[in-house]
């Protein structure tokens, strides 16, 4: 295996090979090779030695790293960009359905393909959950990654920490409610992290989920939007709506709802939290404490 990391996040994939060291495994197993993507990653991806080629990414990219395999017949698996939904029915307890929705998504700061980036909220309770998600959003520490207390750190580049504020502005700019954060960085950091590049955590309410720019593009940051729905239909409707299609998660206690919805939905992975153990291939959820399966 040859592991070509992002240039922008290169110590992480230098101490997982040292862990491979550390464990035993024989040298040659796991290679990695830093550098640009449009050099030594071009070059990897066109190299007749390598027989599969697997890319986590953006699109644009992933569509050069597939046109770039094709000719060359190699097996090519591709995890690209993510708008993924949270669906949250009316009987789902709110403080769960809450802390649910703030793991998802801004864990490591909303950079994760998996983020629920989108919130999608049965109108019975669209109020209640938007009072209490942007109050336990605004309660989110910003601040160094390696304190215990932080709850958001800082994103991976300035470039990067310029895309997500301009869509918080664009948000605010189509008519987004603020129920948290905003654009410019957080207040109290201190003198030591002033260069650091963060935002303020951000949610967003009242965006036309058809439309809006914010509620449609991948963000990759910390800025989740949330909307009202009222049917099944119309939630599935506001889910699949999108160009992206990598996962979802759905939050109801009712196990019938959950899987009609979960088979009319056109994503790779479908996250079912419920409150009971539903299968054999239950586990306890990372992102929710609930029980899930796929």
């Amino acid at each position: 295996m040859v592991c070509k990391p992002s240039e922008i996040t290169p110590r992480t994939a230098s101490a997982l090979g040292a862990l491979f060291l550390e464990a035993g495994a024989p040298r040659g197993i796991f290679n990695i090779v830093h550098g640009l993507g449009s050099e030594c990653g071009a070059r990897l991806v066109s190299h007749p030695a390598v027989k599969l080629v697997s890319f986590t990414g953006g699109t644009a990219t992933g569509a050069l790293v597939a046109a770039s395999a094709a000719p060359l017949f190699k097996r090519l698996s591709l995890e690209l960009g993510g708008k993924n939904a949270t669906v949250i029915f009316a009987d789902v307890p709110l403080p769960r359905a809450v802390a649910a929705a703030v793991r998802a998504g801004f864990t490591n700061n909303g950079q994760v393909c998996l983020c629920g980036s989108r919130v999608l909220v049965q109108r019975a309770i669209y109020g209640a959950f938007c009072s209490a998600f942007g109050e336990a959003v605004g309660a989110l520490v910003v601040g160094d990654p390696s304190d215990p207390a932080t709850g958001v750190g800082p994103l991976s580049s300035a470039l990067h920490r310029d895309k997500v504020a301009s869509y918080i502005r664009l948000g605010v700019e189509e008519g987004g409610r603020v129920l948290a954060g905003g654009e410019g960085p957080p207040p109290g950091l201190p003198e030591r992290l002033s260069g650091g590049f963060f935002l303020r955590p951000t949610a967003l309410a009242d965006l036309d989920a058809r439309t809006s720019r914010c509620a449609r593009e991948e963000v990759f940051g910390p800025l989740v939007t949330v909307h009202p729905f009222d049917t099944e239909a119309e939630a599935v409707e506001l889910v699949n709506d999108s160009r992206y299609g990598l996962c979802a998660n759905v939050w109801t206690e009712n196990l019938s709802v959950a899987h009609r919805v979960a088979r009319e939905l056109e994503v790779g992975m479908v996250c079912v939290c419920v409150c009971v153990c539903v299968c054999a291939f239950s586990f306890p959820c990372a992102w929710s404490g609930w029980l899930c399966f796929f």
